[in-house]
């Protein structure tokens, strides 16, 4: 595996999000853009069913906060059910052929996505097993019962290296900065730390409950656009 990694590029000179008419009040429960959510310039494209409304998740694997929101987040997947279809984005954080990215990519490639988060996640943030780099990625996943020349070849597989190649430019699309960030139906964008704009509580508990709220109101409002 390759160890040449490049250098993330600035997300510089975003174009101006819709914005909170003055004067508006807004809430967790009655969210507005340009407060607990903002409304992306453009749609970016859906991978969902007619029937369904897409969430999209930024995140990556080392980020504390997006450790902290799983368990709501988690929770809150079940209770929607197959009317969300729900996916995941790595941040590239380290740029092009970010390692954690990488990872992510792979084991999504071999099907084995949803069985390895939790496990990664936990050997990220509570075992602290930094799987930043190549080796210690393979020793790691050999370890957790995946066949090495399998990997190998998923790792190495060009529709893995396409979309390695493509994040940094997703991420611009999508406007995200920070994570985690979550984009309904590719317009409404929202985060814990927006969700408690206007919350008097803002610690990390309360901001992760907020997002939950402004989720089902985004989800809601999706679902009559989608009907319309």
């Amino acid at each position: 595996m390759t160890t040449r990694r490049l250098a993330l590029t600035a997300i510089a000179a975003l174009p101006a999000l819709a914005a909170l008419p003055k004067g508006a009040l807004a809430s967790p429960m009655s969210p507005r853009s340009g407060a607990e959510f903002m409304t992306l310039p453009g749609r970016q494209d859906v991978k969902a069913g007619p029937q369904q409304v897409e969430v999209v998740e930024f995140f990556m694997y080392h980020c504390p906060f997006c450790f902290q929101l799983e368990p709501e987040l988690a929770a809150w997947r079940q209770r929607q059910g197959a009317a969300v279809a729900f996916r995941r984005v790595h941040l590239p954080y380290t740029g092009a052929a970010d390692p954690e990215a990488h990872l992510f990519l792979t084991v999504e490639a071999l099907g084995k996505g949803e069985e390895m988060f939790a496990k990664i996640e936990h050997a990220v943030h509570v075992e602290r097993i930094r799987l930043n780099q190549d080796g210690p990625i393979l020793e790691w996943v050999v370890k957790n019962g995946i066949n090495r020349e399998q990997f190998l070849a998923a790792w190495n597989s060009f529709g893995v290296m396409t979309a390695l190649r493509r994040l940094p430019r997703t991420i611009s699309d999508y406007h995200i900065d920070s994570a985690p960030q979550l984009v309904v139906n590719g317009r409404y964008l929202t985060s814990p730390s927006l969700a408690v704009t206007n919350a008097p509580e803002k610690t990390s508990a309360a901001a992760n409950t907020a997002v939950i709220a402004v989720l089902d109101a985004l989800v809601a409002k999706a679902k009559a656009e989608n009907a319309a």
